[in-house]
């Protein structure tokens, strides 16, 4: 992006600390990521004449209806809304909306609204978004901004990188387009609407009264907004592409390709060259296209190719990055300019020996997510996408699956950039028009993306894997081989939860299995060239910080015991896949908790339980079991907590996770027993409950090697305060991430409070959102308060666009019991080079 440096964000985002998320191993792939973003940033500034500024500040916004046109603009009320062009009044410049809100984008409204008890809203947590509650269902978003004069001569395109769900987009009193799906992005050429040297407007309907999913969806521009200003004569969106087909040990051959549109009067002779830069900014190779006419209101394509002399390969330790850039000329004079992002890599599926990347060997150890946070909804800051991530490579995954639909940018290239692989999916299985194109965006946006190893055209279709077999295996056919035509470099699945013996199956490159771990030997047995993997996998249900399950409070305990019926614990999984050279590896579900679906429990849960961590990213404690067999570090984890009054003298099962050979476990001193850890295993005792300490102390190659501590605590007495940085960005959108927690008299954290707190924000910043990770609690996301949950709350600040300081206090909030010490945090934001705005 024009001028735009990320480096201050990430510096100090995933700097180490003693609240930080990141190992120094994951630290050390985030620095060389920072050093090949400021070098790129710099270099971007002067590489042509495109300007992308992004369009997410000062936005005005109110409620529609999508029952009464009084309550909504008036908009629908005779039916003659679109019988003349430029009768929206609300869509010029001088309406008054002096009572509308302002706000910036990303936002999710339906994160904002109270929980509604209707079992029609289970999926999707009982927010009130749907046909049936009309008032708050369509949203109105206004922008007035300006374009200079010189913006007169070159193509305006309006692009939104997703909104929730049905939009209408007007320009000036011009309705200009309808986008009807919630995930693809869309764009608009708005030249023709646009006053050039005065005041416009642009503005949107949303309306979320249908969804595209069976999950938390959100509601509203939930995704960035930006206007590019472009030369009549320019490169086509996310046409250009580089692939690498041939990699030898010193050198690796590139392909490169783009289109170059031309939307001027004339025709013009173009040609088009690329240079390739490492991570150093240093010039690698170059390319040159021949030069071809590109007629006026036509398309050319282009290609060329290049060598890489010793490529320095992506890979899950060192995410080596190189860029493109491919520059549009007429008679020597530059009309167009982008950067493409990618690596050198190479991946296969072998259907006896699993995955391989760069020719080694690599179980897949993934998670499945969905767009969606505390505090924030599906509305999530760049910033957050990057901590989200951290989280889950701490925890020692190396692989994503977007569930169940095409990504956010930030998203991918967080993955790019820490080293993390990629399933991206799409989220309409379909060969209609529609479900093609939504198909081809994410494609073409995301086919440079080294973390990207295969697309997935579907999740568990019903209908088309099973009764009706035959016309699934036509859909996925199309599908498939369109997957090939845009990108002949990946292979193409579906998250299958069957058999997978008839219908889409058939067509797919190898197969994903959805569970069901009866029926993946039987299908290798009988398909031994076939490569298979887990697509979707666990769905293990726990609730955090609990220890004995309780369906009267809706909650479940944190041992791998609880399983829906369709699911696995995960020490069966995870030993089913990793003892199995053919099996690739797989994608448990999930990584983070999510609103909708709330599982085992319906009301009043509101959410999930089947995440590794809660809704926040505090981790559960089966986030310490894949630490251990996924992870490369030393790990000896011991649950529960021991703060257990009224429990004396019962048994009360201690288990430890843990890679080292043996734990032996203390009860104030006293040994209770050393144990053996069998691979992919545990260890667990029944100890007879009396405060004090519990110990466990791991075992390897004969010596002790880790000590790990639970303490009976106090009643707390103190509040503390602890961030993720204690510097950000001003930039208006960088963040911190707060973990608030409650102290007893000897400063120890209390694992079983539930405090209220109140936060007070002032200074250079402002709250943006709470959580706790309960999924049974129905306290707003926007307040300046919120319960702690088993010991934790979180609460998420972002910087305005001034540099100072950010000042944090908090006070207990009306609860019985003693009087909390309150406590108080200042984050510094400091002034930056933000990327251009309009």
């Amino acid at each position: 992006m024009p001028g735009f440096s990320r480096r201050n964000l990430l510096y100090s985002g995933l700097a180490l600390s003693a609240t930080s998320v990141l190992a120094r191993s994951a630290w050390a792939q985030v620095a060389a990521a920072v050093a090949q973003q400021e070098v790129e940033a710099h270099a971007l500034a002067a590489l042509g004449p495109r300007e992308q500024l992004l369009f997410d500040f000062d936005w005005k916004f109110q409620f529609g209806h999508g029952a009464d046109p009084a309550r909504d603009l008036g908009f629908g009320t005779d039916q003659g809304d679109f019988a003349k062009t430029g009768d929206f009044k609300f869509a010029k410049a001088g309406y008054d909306d002096a009572k509308w809100r302002k706000l910036n984008l990303p936002h999710d409204w339906a994160v904002e609204l109270p929980f509604v008890w209707d079992e029609a809203l289970n999926s999707h947590g009982y927010k009130p978004i749907g046909r049936k509650y009309p008032e708050t269902s369509v949203g109105w978003y206004r922008r007035e901004f300006s374009v200079t004069e010189a913006d007169a001569a070159k193509r305006l395109v309006l692009e939104f990188d997703g909104a929730f769900r049905s939009v209408l987009v007007f320009v000036n009193g011009c309705f200009v387009g309808r986008n009807d799906n919630g995930y693809a992005p869309f764009r608009y050429d708005i030249t023709d609407f646009v006053n050039a040297g005065a005041k416009n407007c642009v503005a949107l309907r949303v309306d979320a009264s249908f969804g595209d999913g069976w999950f938390y969806e959100g509601a509203g521009i939930y995704r960035h907004v930006w206007l590019t200003k472009v030369d009549p004569l320019h490169l086509g969106k996310w046409e250009s592409w580089v692939r690498t087909p041939k990699i030898e040990p010193h050198a690796a051959t590139i392909e490169l390709g783009t289109v170059v549109e031309n939307q001027g009067a004339q025709s013009e002779k173009a040609s088009v060259s690329w240079r390739i830069l490492n991570a150093a900014g240093k010039t690698v190779a170059t390319a040159e296209a021949a030069a071809q006419t590109v007629n006026a209101d036509g398309s050319v394509a282009y290609t060329a190719s290049a060598k890489i002399a010793d490529p320095a390969l992506w890979s899950l330790e060192e995410a080596n990055l190189y860029t493109a850039e491919v520059s549009l000329s007429v008679a020597g004079k530059v009309r167009d300019a982008e950067r493409v992002q990618f690596g050198v890599r190479m991946v296969r599926f072998d259907a006896d020996k699993g995955f391989f990347l760069n020719g080694k060997p690599v179980k897949i150890q993934g998670t499945c997510n969905h767009q969606d946070h505390a505090g924030v909804g599906a509305a999530l800051p760049d910033r957050l996408q990057w901590f989200r991530l951290g989280v889950l490579k701490q925890m020692g995954s190396n692989a994503v699956r977007t569930s169940h639909n095409m990504p956010t940018q930030e998203w991918v290239e967080a993955c790019d950039r820490m080293g993390m692989m990629m399933m991206c999916e799409t989220r309409q299985m379909s060969s209609s028009a529609e479900g093609l194109a939504q198909l081809e965006l994410m494609i073409k946006r995301y086919r440079n993306a080294p973390a990207i190893i295969l697309w997935s055209i579907g999740n568990e279709e019903w209908h088309l894997q099973n009764d009706e077999a035959e016309l699934g295996k036509k859909i996925a056919a199309t599908m498939v081989q369109r997957c090939h035509e845009l990108d002949p470099t990946r292979v193409v699945s579906a998250a299958v939860n069957g058999d997978n013996a008839k219908g889409v199956s058939d067509a797919l490159d190898i197969i994903g299995f959805n569970y069901n771990l009866k029926y993946p030997d039987d299908f290798h047995k009988k398909h031994p060239t076939r490569p298979i993997f887990g697509s979707e996998t666990a769905s293990t249900v726990f609730t955090r910080g609990e220890y004995f399950t309780d369906a009267k409070r809706n909650v479940v305990s944190a041992y791998d015991l609880n399983v829906p019926k369709w699911a696995n614990s995960t020490e069966e999984w995870v030993s089913f896949y990793g003892t199995r050279e053919w099996e690739a590896g797989g994608f448990a579900w999930t990584g983070f908790d999510y609103r909708g679906e709330p599982t085992p429990y319906a009301w009043p849960s509101i959410n999930s339980q089947f995440g590794i961590v809660d809704m926040c990213g505090f981790p559960k404690d089966a986030y310490y079991y894949y630490k251990s067999w996924w992870g490369t570090e030393p790990v000896l984890h011991l649950f529960p907590h021991w703060n257990f009054a009224g429990k004396e003298g019962e048994l009360i099962p201690v288990w430890v996770y843990s890679n080292q050979e043996e734990v032996e476990l203390f009860l104030n001193g006293e040994s209770q027993g050393k144990k053996k850890i069998a691979k992919f295993g545990h260890a667990e005792w029944k100890v007879k409950y009396a405060p004090g300490v519990i110990e466990a102390r791991g075992w390897k190659d004969g010596k002790q090697t880790l000590v790990e501590k639970r303490e009976t605590t106090g009643e707390p007495v103190a509040i503390r305060l602890t961030a993720d940085r204690t510097e950000i960005n001003a930039d208006g959108e960088d963040v911190a991430l707060l973990k608030v927690e409650v102290l007893d008299k000897e400063g120890r954290a209390v694992p079983t409070a539930d405090n209220l707190i109140s936060f007070k924000v002032s200074g250079a910043g402002e709250l943006i959102g709470v959580g706790n990770g309960n999924p049974n609690c129905q306290e707003s996301d926007k307040e300046s308060k919120r319960s702690l949950f088993n010991g934790l709350a979180q609460a998420i600040v972002q910087a305005t666009k001034q540099a100072g300081e950010i000042h944090i206090e908090t006070e207990k909030d009306g609860w019985d019991g003693p009087e909390l010490t309150g406590a108080k945090l200042t984050i510094t934001t400091r002034g930056v080079q933000a990327r251009p705005t309009i």
